[in-house]
């Protein structure tokens, strides 16, 4: 990767994606561009200088001569800060994506409306257990602990060991919550139907999981590119789609939208071998409150959720463990 000089002229610098000269290799005609995107990776608006000596003229001076990243043809390292077109122009507030961590995880279990699981508070992430055995690691020395019990709840078992060992299966789930985060516009407002999300698109990498419902079934991705990048799509006719209501037990203050609600289970890859562990991972200590610090094999990834119609994007840490034999 490199930078292009921004001083001067305007520069502009296009390639194609992976993706795209593959299409452009067929030769049958089908390649034509018909959509653009934008992004602002590289732009720091601190630097917006509002007290600069030569006046207003030089403000976003700064800005304009930041260098830019040249153009790359990896898809999944361009673009991470896309840029969006709203229409009207009388907008206070955008809307926004947040994971709800304010619900009852395992409320199925417990006779309780189920809600969203929490960020585990050990490992600042989502925690994927990949197989049985180290599913059974999480109840301790005492079987009859329960999955519910876990430290920070944001750990996902693999639910390969329910019913042995005191285990049983899991059905919390992540939940990503879109509205206008703000108390100054109660939540009994409707959302503006232009900043409601409809359909989201959720990018994981196929080598370590997949997405799946509430009950841990496995769902279809959209697409896979070249580089195992899965990306899944989800609307209103997904049970893992739903809207939010006024009364909904959600971070959002303000006026609410839509609601995605999804678990990730482990690739068959990271369930019976530690092939893709000692590839892209470490071997790392985690403790898990009262339990006995326990030696792991790791991967530290990320699962992508972007809103098709906003093109907000959230970012959602992950990590998959295996029990060191």
């Amino acid at each position: 990767m490199a930078f292009l000089d921004n001083s001067g002229d305007i520069i502009l610098d296009a390639v194609l994606t992976d993706a795209g000269r593959a299409r452009l290799a067929r030769g049958d005609g089908s390649f034509k561009i018909v959509k653009y995107a934008f992004a602002d990776d590289e732009i720091d608006y601190a630097k917006y200088d509002l007290q600069h000596a030569s006046g207003s003229a030089y403000f976003d001076i700064n800005i304009l001569t930041t260098p830019v990243i040249e153009a790359l043809t990896n898809n999944t390292s361009t673009m991470k800060n896309r840029l969006l077109s709203i229409p009207k122009t009388n907008l206070l507030y955008l809307p926004k994506l947040e994971i709800n961590q304010e619900g009852n995880p395992y409320g199925a279990e417990l006779n309780d409306e189920a809600g969203s699981a929490t960020v585990s508070s050990t490992a600042n992430s989502f925690i994927i257990s990949v197989d049985g055995t180290t599913d059974k690691l999480f109840s301790g020395d005492n079987p009859s602990v329960t999955s519910y019990s876990l430290d920070g709840h944001g750990i996902f078992l693999s639910n390969t060991a329910v019913g042995d060992g005191g285990l049983s299966k899991q059905e919390n789930f992540i939940g990503v919550d879109q509205g206008l985060d703000t108390s100054n516009i109660p939540p009994t407002f409707t959302i503006d139907p232009t900043l409601r999300e409809t359909q989201y698109i959720v990018e994981i990498d196929n080598r370590l999981g997949f997405i799946a419902d509430k009950n841990g079934d496995p769902q279809n991705y959209s697409f896979l590119d070249d580089d195992n990048i899965a990306s899944y799509s989800f609307g209103s006719d997904s049970d893992l789609f739903s809207n939010l209501g006024p009364t909904s037990t959600t971070p959002i203050a303000g006026p609410r939208g839509s609601k995605l609600s999804f678990r990730i289970a482990p690739s068959i890859e990271l369930n019976s071998s530690t092939y893709l562990f000692t590839l892209l991972g470490k071997t790392d200590t985690l403790t898990f409150s009262a339990y006995t610090e326990k030696e792991y094999h790791r991967i530290d990834s990320t699962v992508r959720i972007t809103g098709a119609t906003t093109g907000y994007r959230l970012s959602i840490p992950l990590v998959f463990i295996k029990k060191n034999h």
